[in-house]
């Protein structure tokens, strides 16, 4: 049993100090910093154009089925195919990879708002009707409200979507946690694909986690009609 005892002990030790090997010598800390911050923009300008394309075609709705159907296409083009697409435009670096990360996101969003205005159920819209709000005020506090569980729901899908575009961004010289696998991968350096692989995962985990959080307690709040 001490023995057993010891040699996993040990082996947590060697865990430890191939976690702090890589930390440090790829700048794992750093490295997060950035990708932070590539995708917090991304999903920053994914959240406003998705919510204000999704309301567009709320109030157009003959632009539904296009709009839509054009984000669907650009939904089918594969990741790193956008970046390269995306590379004559922006140049190389994070440009690309903040743009390709809105691109993909902005359908779920836009998706869910359209879904979640329209569907508001009807007695909710004659009530305010009753009370003499015009079509806008009964948008803005009535529809738009009672959306927000759906939109909740389409903007967890683009966290997923945004983390894994900006850790393709790697590949374009981008920065963030994607370089530090590119280097893995190139050194072909076990250790750091894992660790790093495992902390992109872990950091996924945690702001789905988040996203999740948010959504569940606005179905409290709101309600789950739709």
């Amino acid at each position: 049993m001490v023995g057993y005892l010891s040699e996993v002990v040990q082996i947590i030790n060697e865990v430890l100090t191939e976690v702090q090997r890589v930390w440090n010598t790829q700048l794992l800390s750093l490295r997060t910093l950035e990708h932070l911050y590539m995708f917090t923009i991304a999903l920053f300008v994914s959240i406003l154009a998705g919510v204000a394309v999704g309301v567009l075609i709320y109030r157009n709705p003959k632009l539904a089925d296009p709009v839509l159907n054009g984000l669907n296409v650009v939904e089918t083009i594969p990741d790193v195919a956008l970046l390269v697409l995306l590379l004559p435009i922006f140049g190389i670096g994070t440009g690309p990879t903040v743009a390709a990360s809105i691109l993909y996101s902005i359908l779920p969003i836009a998706r869910n708002t359209y879904t979640g205005l329209a569907n508001v159920p009807r007695e909710y819209v004659e009530i305010a009707e009753a009370l003499g709000l015009n079509p806008g005020e009964i948008l803005m506090r009535v529809r738009f409200p009672l959306a927000l569980p759906l939109i909740a729901g389409g903007i967890r899908i683009a966290v997923v979507f945004t983390m894994g575009v900006v850790t393709l961004g790697g590949l374009i010289a981008a920065g963030g946690l994607g370089a530090a696998l590119q280097n893995g991968i190139q050194l072909y350096d076990m250790g750091t694909i894992l660790v790093t692989g495992a902390w992109v995962g872990l950091l996924a985990v945690i702001l789905d986690g988040g996203a999740g959080i948010i959504e569940n307690r606005l179905k409290v709040r709101y309600g789950t009609w739709s």
